[in-house]
């Protein structure tokens, strides 16, 4: 319950700071985890993007502020930080779908988008299914990207970064020089600096760099490892927000720093009964 009231403590430090600078490294603070996981948390226990909900929350209080109050656009947009009135009015458009100019004209309709507030969901009907292992430390070899997590740029970037994989026949390449069947297919979120963090496509391997590869060591630890049955990305995505509203809040675990890591079976991703792991790093709860 501890872990809940800590996201709740960064939500409460987001919502006191929407007219002001907002730091998510502080809010990752407040919740006691990196910045990465805690945009990470969010996006699947919200279904939006730290960035994405700071600036719908951010616009339903500028509306209001032009709805009840004489200010003017261009004070407003500066309030709520932007730049420019330009800037303002194409996003304040983006979310209401109307100029700032026109609120308060008869008949005209605004948006409100809430303050979230993180609750402990206990289901009990649908099992997880998981368990945890000393992992030994083992070599990654692949293809690896700096992706940026500004505006939920890595739930784009990452699928699009598979497809090209795939498709340039990369994939087969990568794959043959597995050394090792139960660590052959894997995606993972290593070097987490701030907003940008790198992603391989990978596999455990011995065997000397490909033009272009790069290689990690994933360090020994203890992983929960979570499997997933259903089609990607959604029997993933299912099994994340599954991770962080029921499992984490009520386990003997938390987070720990490290890489996560995303198995894939042999077989069809699109299929309702394909079948992946979560592996996530974890220590002992004090």
């Amino acid at each position: 319950m501890e872990w809940l009231g800590k996201m709740n403590e960064a939500v409460q430090y987001i919502e006191d700071h929407l007219k002001k600078e907002i730091r998510v490294e502080k809010a990752a603070e407040k919740a006691l985890c990196s910045s990465f996981n805690f945009q990470r948390i969010f996006s699947y226990m919200a279904g939006v993007s730290v960035a994405d909900y700071i600036r719908k929350r951010r616009l339903t209080l500028a509306a209001m502020e032009l709805l009840t109050t004489d200010a003017k656009v261009i004070d407003v947009a500066l309030l709520f930080g932007y730049e420019s009135p330009t800037s303002f009015s194409r996003a304040f458009y983006g979310v209401h779908g109307i100029n700032p100019s026109d609120v308060k004209k008869p008949g005209v309709k605004i948006k409100s988008y809430s303050r979230i507030s993180f609750e402990i969901t206990i289901k009990g009907v649908e099992a997880m299914n998981y368990y945890v292992k000393e992992a030994k430390a083992f070599r990654l070899i692949g293809y690896k990207e700096r992706i940026s997590m500004e505006n939920g740029e890595n739930f784009k970037r990452i699928p699009q970064m598979w497809d090209e994989i795939s498709q340039g026949g990369r994939y087969e390449t990568l794959m043959d020089l597995n050394d090792d069947g139960e660590l052959s297919c894997l995606g993972v979120c290593a070097d987490v600096d701030g907003k940008m963090f790198d992603y391989y496509i990978g596999t455990a391997s011995k065997h000397p760099l490909l033009e272009g590869m790069s290689e990690l060591t994933i360090p020994a630890g203890t992983y929960v490892i979570f499997e997933c049955v259903g089609k990607l990305p959604e029997g993933q995505q299912k099994v994340w927000k599954r991770i962080f509203t029921e499992w984490l809040p009520q386990s003997e675990y938390q987070l720990a720093n490290g890489p996560q890591i995303e198995w894939y079976s042999d077989g069809d991703p699109t299929c309702e009964e394909y079948l992946s792991r979560i592996w996530i790093p974890v220590i002992k709860k004090p």
